[in-house]
């Protein structure tokens, strides 16, 4: 705050409100263990790429740049997400697990891939890589 990174700060504030409107969704307090946190993290810039690319249609630059600025701050709390390298070699291993044959194994696939990967990598890219190798 006091170095007058307004982008920053202003990031920073709505990230503790979202954080706080997740603690007290339902009827119960509770406080958001670190993986809660990613989630709502995650949530956030997931929210951002979806409002870039709406801007972008829509042709307002300067709210774009504003996403980006915000995204990029949001970022910086994520872990590093894995390359579809990665993707593609965590998969193979969990139809390996699974026994997975084809395209209809999908879901007992995405069941076991999805907690080990959450905030890792995007659920579209688990998604496609998972429905490539099975079709292949």
């Amino acid at each position: 705050m006091r170095a007058g990174d307004e982008v920053r700060k202003s990031t920073l504030r709505m990230l503790m409100s979202a954080i706080k409107n997740a603690e007290v969704a339902g009827n119960e307090r509770k406080e958001l263990t670190d993986d809660g946190v990613m989630q709502v993290i995650g949530k956030q810039v997931k929210q951002r790429k979806e409002s870039i690319d709406e801007f972008q249609k829509a042709g307002r630059q300067d709210l774009v740049d504003k996403e980006k600025a915000e995204m990029v701050v949001l970022q910086a709390y994520m872990p590093e997400q894995m390359g579809r390298d990665e993707i593609t070699a965590e998969v193979r291993k969990v139809i390996e697990e699974v026994g997975a044959r084809g395209p209809a194994d999908k879901g007992k696939v995405m069941q076991v891939l999805m907690p080990r990967l959450s905030g890792k990598a995007e659920g579209r890219e688990i998604n496609a890589v998972v429905t490539e190798l099975l079709a292949g």
